[in-house]
C-alpha cells in the first residue's frame, strides 16, 4: 500500500514538472517566433531597396492582399510588377517601433517606417504606420497575406497628427508612398 501511495506521488510529482516545463516552453518559443518575424521583416525591408522581386515572390503568399493609405488593392502579381518595372523604387526604408503579435498561426506586424524612393516617376517621402500580416504554412514557412499603411501628418508644431482626413503629401500625391506597396 505505501508503495502505491508513493509510486502515486511519485506520478503526481513527475506530471506537474512536466507541467511547468511545458508552461515555459511556449513562453521561449514565443519569443524565439517573434524574433524570427523580425528578421523577416529585416528581409523584406532589404528585397525592398534592392528591388529583388525574386525574393519578394518568395515571400508574399499567392493570395497577397496589400491596400495602399490611398484605399488602392494590389495582389501578388501587381505588387511584384510594380517593382519590377520600377513603377515603385524605395531607396530608404527605415523601420522604428516595431510590435509582434503571435496568434496562432499568424504574426501580425505594426511599425513606423520613413520612406523614400520614387513612385510613378514622382519623388516620395514619407512617414507610415503600417500592419503586415504572415501566416505559418503547415510546413513552418511563413508568408506576407496581407499588409495596409497609413500615412503619419504632422501638425504645424511638428508632432504627430493623431486622426484626421488624408492630404496631399509634398510631392501632390495622395498616398504617395508605403512600405512594401506602390499606390
Amino acid at each position: 500500500m505505501t508503495a502505491v501511495v508513493l509510486l502515486t506521488c511519485f506520478v503526481a510529482l513527475l506530471s506537474a514538472q512536466q507541467q511547468a516545463f511545458a508552461a515555459e516552453k511556449p513562453h521561449e518559443k514565443k519569443h524565439d517566433v517573434k524574433r524570427h518575424v523580425e528578421a523577416l521583416e529585416e528581409q523584406w525591408r532589404k528585397a525592398q531597396l534592392a528591388g529583388d522581386v525574386v525574393t519578394m515572390d518568395k515571400m508574399l503568399a499567392d493570395d497577397f492582399i496589400g491596400i495602399s493609405m490611398s484605399g488602392q488593392v494590389n495582389t501578388k502579381a501587381q505588387q511584384l510588377e510594380r517593382v519590377k518595372t520600377r513603377k515603385l523604387v524605395l531607396t530608404r526604408v527605415d523601420l522604428s517601433d516595431m510590435k509582434v503579435k503571435l496568434v496562432g498561426s499568424v504574426a501580425i506586424v505594426t511599425s513606423q517606417a520613413a520612406v523614400e524612393g520614387t513612385n510613378d516617376s514622382e519623388q516620395m517621402h514619407g512617414l507610415f504606420r503600417y500592419t503586415r500580416i504572415y501566416q505559418r504554412l503547415p510546413n513552418g514557412d511563413w508568408k506576407i497575406t496581407s499588409f495596409e499603411a497609413t500615412r503619419i501628418h504632422s501638425d504645424k508644431s511638428g508632432g504627430e497628427k493623431k486622426a484626421g482626413p488624408a492630404a496631399p503629401s509634398s510631392s501632390g500625391l495622395r498616398g504617395d508612398a508605403k512600405p512594401g506597396l506602390g499606390r
